[in-house]
Formats: C-alpha cells, sequence, structure tokens
C-alpha cells in the first residue's frame, strides 16, 4: 500500500521505511526542508500531495536531558503543533489509518513499575521532560476523540527508550546510551583516566534495539485498531551505573567512571509492562541489551573510520 512515514528520515522513522520497502509497500518520506508540519496549510499540503493509505506519524523534536532543559517550549510547541496538523489532515484527506507514535516520557514521574498503559493519568511527568511528553500524551486524546466524533482509525504507540544504528551521537542533544558510547569511545581514544557522567547512576531503564521497535510499529498497523494506547518495550531493567559498565566493558575502556551529582537523574524507574501489545498483535522484543549494544557500537565505530 502507499505509506507516508512523517520523521521517515529519522532515527526510528528510517528503520520503519526500511521495513515497508522490504515488504513491498510505496512508501512517502516528506522531508522537513520541504514540508513544516508545525505549519497547518504545510501538513494539508503534504497530505494533497501523497494521498497515502496509510500514515506513520514519526517525526519529533527530540532529545536527553540536557536538550530538554534548554528548550522546553519549543519541545511542547513543535510535537504538539506536528500532531495536530497530521492527524487532521490526514482525516481530511481520508488516510485508512494512522498509527501515533507516543514516547515513554508521558508517563508520571513515580509510575508503579512495571509502567502499565492504564496509569498514563495517574499524575505528571517528569519535570524535565514534561512539556514533551505532555504534548505527545495529548495526541492519545485527540485521537480517541476523533475516533468517537469521526470514526477515525488512529492508534498510538509508546516505545520505551530506543537505540541503535543512525541514532543521534550528539552529547549535547543525544539520549543516554548513544552519549555513553561516544563518550568511552572518545575517553578510550585520548587514553582518559576518567568519564564523567550525569546523576548519580541509580536510576533505572529500559532500552528497546531500534529494529525490534520497527517490526512492532508495522505489525500494529497491519494488526490493530483500538483505542487503548499499547507499550513497546523489551522488559529488561537496568541501572544507569551498570549500563555504563557494560557499554565500558564492550568498549574495553580501562578508566573509571565519576558521578557528577549536581546534575539530574531524571525519572527515577521505567519499566513497561509489555502484556498488551503481546495480547493486541502477537509482538515481542527479540534484541537482549548487550547483542543490540554490541550491534550499536559496531556501527558507530564504522562510522568514525568514514
Amino acid at each position: 500500500m502507499r505509506v507516508l512515514v512523517t520523521g521517515g528520515a529519522g532515527f526510528l522513522g528510517r528503520h520503519v521505511v526500511e521495513r515497508l520497502r522490504a515488504r513491498g509497500d510505496e512508501v512517502v518520506v516528506p522531508r522537513s526542508s520541504a514540508f513544516d508540519l508545525t505549519r497547518r496549510e504545510e501538513a494539508d499540503r503534504c497530505l494533497e500531495a501523497s494521498l497515502p493509505e496509510l500514515v506513520i506519524h514519526a517525526a519529533a523534536r527530540v532529545g536527553g536531558i540536557g536538550a530538554n532543559r534548554k528548550s522546553p517550549g519549543t519541545f511542547f510547541r513543535d510535537n504538539a503543533l506536528m500532531g495536530l496538523h497530521v492527524i487532521e489532515a490526514s482525516r481530511l484527506a481520508g488516510v485508512r489509518k494512522l498509527v501515533c507514535l507516543g514516547t515513554i516520557c508521558a508517563y508520571p514521574k513515580f509510575t508503579p513499575v512495571p509502567f502499565r498503559e492504564d496509569d498514563l493519568w495517574n499524575g505528571f511527568p517528569e519535570e524535565t521532560n514534561a512539556p514533551y511528553g505532555v504534548a505527545k500524551k495529548a495526541l492519545l486524546v485527540m485521537l480517541q476523540a476523533y475516533r468517537q466524533e469521526f470514526g477515525f482509525d488512529g492508534i498510538y504507540l509508546l516505545p520505551v527508550n530506543l537505540y541503535g544504528p543512525w541514532d543521534n551521537f550528539d552529547v549535547e542533544s543525544s539520549h543516554v546510551i548513544p552519549a555513553l558510547i561516544r563518550k568511552f569511545l572518545e575517553a578510550k581514544a585520548s587514553n582518559a583516566t576518567e568519564v564523567v557522567l550525569w546523576g548519580d547512576g541509580s536510576p533505572t531503564r529500559e532500552f528497546l534495539y531500534v529494529e525490534d521497535a520497527a517490526e512492532a510499529i508495522v505489525r500494529a498497523s497491519d494488526a490493530y485498531s483500538g483505542d487503548a494506547p499499547v507499550n513497546l518495550g523489551s522488559g529488561e531493567e537496568i541501572s544507569i551505573a551498570d549500563l555504563a559498565v557494560l557499554v565500558r566493558e564492550s568498549i574495553g575502556y580501562r578508566g573509571g567512571i565519576r558521578w557528577d551529582t549536581s546534575m539530574p537523574n531524571g525519572q527515577p524507574r521505567r519499566r513497561l509492562d509489555t502484556s498488551r501489545a503481546v495480547e493486541a498483535f502477537g509482538w515481542r522484543a527479540s534484541t537482549p541489551l548487550g547483542e543490540g549494544l554490541d550491534r550499536t557500537i559496531a556501527w558507530y565505530r564504522s562510522r568514525m573510520a568514514c
């Protein structure tokens, strides 16, 4: 079928596009230089030009704690506007189905672990990424309201922290795994005696290899049409301290780790209940964290050599 993937040139989007094309779909990837989806008329023009049957909305302004703290208004504005405009333009264009990608940052700061979709509204998100999380969560409400009023088939997926090839490795704006990989590789190359990391290492996170996430998104687009949000995760929980040691060992760096406790930790714990994804469309993650890290490190090393 003909599929429009917003953000299709980005980290997650390119893996979704590859999977769709591999099965024979005709995929349209709008470039931000051609279509500014934060503008209503540009979103309308994008849908009118592509005429898709399916829309996968993966476009987002994303970043780690530092980027979210620096630009909270921009993160809220751009993510809210892109989602609002793409959903409305899709409805007006007669799109058969829309898959909207939410964020784990939408969950309340002190959500009981494992995070269940029914707990999504039981509190406010962690402060450093709340503007981003609330903006994305508002799109779930929009899709549920559009289903009720217009019969529009929009589904909402909540991927946990992603990592893998084509991630953002910019130290200023990256998420934790690419930041760790780059810092340890650079420390090894310069023979640095230690690497300084934010926080105290105590928070826990769950990570999902990006190719597993792409598989889940495509499968959900085929097999799920419910109004309830669905978690996408691996089921593995690891502390940031243990993750740092795992990345250091995979890279072969022998220096120390010093924690800068003046910097924020972020949300205390994250691990998802992924039973709804299993029940709704038969999906489970298949890539263990250690294997995924090795693949990601190998990919980044190959890019550094270019």
